[in-house]
């Protein structure tokens, strides 16, 4: 009888290149050896995956996909194909440490109930700086992932946040499996923030756990900045507003989400981003009929109490602009999340 991993380790690749192998190290060094790793690999053009050493992991699969089936999808190609308990994602720009899954799986048995967790990334190209301690959500529409390129010294304590970055995001594989995992029309970028945002919406919350530490490139296979990256955020971001967002907040918000997202496109114009801006713009106003579909969906899903969900985000446009970390305190049981009245 085969015994259950703690954890299914996904790695999506497209053209990785030589960080890829990289990862794949990491993960060899482990000190928690109940894991597998499964790879799926978006028809690279590198050949990274051709002569990658995987020899000193516990169990390896490779998933090759005849097209670049993007973030979102090859996650859930991944999520469906895995068997451990846990998923633990993990970019193929990123390395972890020796400890990682062994400091996850205390955070697991530290925190019973909780479905999800975030990890510590730091950067890679220069460690005294942050890539992330978990993503943040404005209340009036603006995700950003918290403490990006901080110094290391604004590393919080354990605590709650928005939801997970999807570079180093660990989810209970039955949970992923029954929210339906990552929204595959996002192909990337915010598919971890609406994955967090409906888990939220059904009563769920997120642990930071600081000793859980990886290394991560951020932008070392794809340009943060770029045309793609600029249309696609810009994209998917209204969508994820659009259709996770209670109509209670949504008009309550709508007038700041407005404010900011004209901000952003006159910053566009100086920037050189105002283009693709717009195009992404345009992509999600083509397609509300479909997002009001989905959004009635995700809505009558919701169990959490507005008030919850309201504390789960930040309210300070100051602290989005500075790209600041906001970790909170983990509630007592006491005060434990109330159905939502129906």
């Amino acid at each position: 009888m085969t015994t259950q991993p703690d954890f299914s380790v996904l790695i999506v690749n497209y053209n990785g290149g030589a960080y890829l192998q990289s990862a794949i190290d990491s993960l060899k060094a482990q000190t928690h050896r109940s894991f597998e790793v499964i790879l799926v690999d978006n028809a690279s053009q590198d050949r990274s995956v051709d002569a990658l050493d995987t020899s000193g992991l516990p169990a390896f699969t490779l998933m090759r996909e005849p097209a670049n089936q993007g973030f979102a999808k090859g996650n859930n190609l991944a999520a469906a194909a895995a068997k451990g308990r846990w998923l633990a994602l993990l970019n193929p720009d990123a390395a972890a440490r020796p400890d990682w899954l062994a400091r996850i799986f205390a955070g697991t048995e530290r925190h019973p109930g909780v479905t999800s967790f975030a990890c510590t990334q730091l950067w890679m190209h220069d460690e005294s700086r942050l890539d992330g301690a978990g993503d943040n959500y404005l209340g009036f529409g603006i995700p950003w992932r918290g403490g990006y390129r901080r110094p290391s010294t604004d590393l919080p304590a354990e605590g709650t946040c928005f939801s997970p970055c999807g570079a180093s995001a660990v989810y209970l594989r039955e949970r992923f499996l029954k929210a339906g995992g990552f929204d595959e029309r996002l192909f990337c970028f915010c598919e971890d923030v609406d994955l967090g945002f409906r888990l939220r919406l059904e009563g769920e919350t997120c642990v930071f756990l600081p000793d859980a530490v990886v290394a991560h490139a951020g932008g070392g296979l794809s340009d943060k900045v770029s045309g793609f990256a600029v249309r696609y955020g810009t994209r998917n971001r209204l969508w994820v507003y659009l259709k996770c967002m209670p109509l209670p907040l949504l008009i309550l918000t709508l007038p700041g989400h407005i404010a900011f997202t004209s901000a952003i496109l006159l910053r566009g114009t100086m920037t050189g981003r105002f283009r693709p801006a717009m195009n992404g713009l345009r992509d999600a106003l083509r397609s509300l009929d479909d997002v009001w579909v989905e959004r009635r969906i995700v809505q009558a899903r919701r169990t959490t109490h507005l008030t919850h969900l309201m504390k789960a985000m930040a309210w300070n446009p100051l602290r989005m602009i500075g790209r600041c970390v906001v970790v909170r305190p983990i509630p007592s049981r006491a005060s434990a999340q109330a159905p939502a009245p129906r």
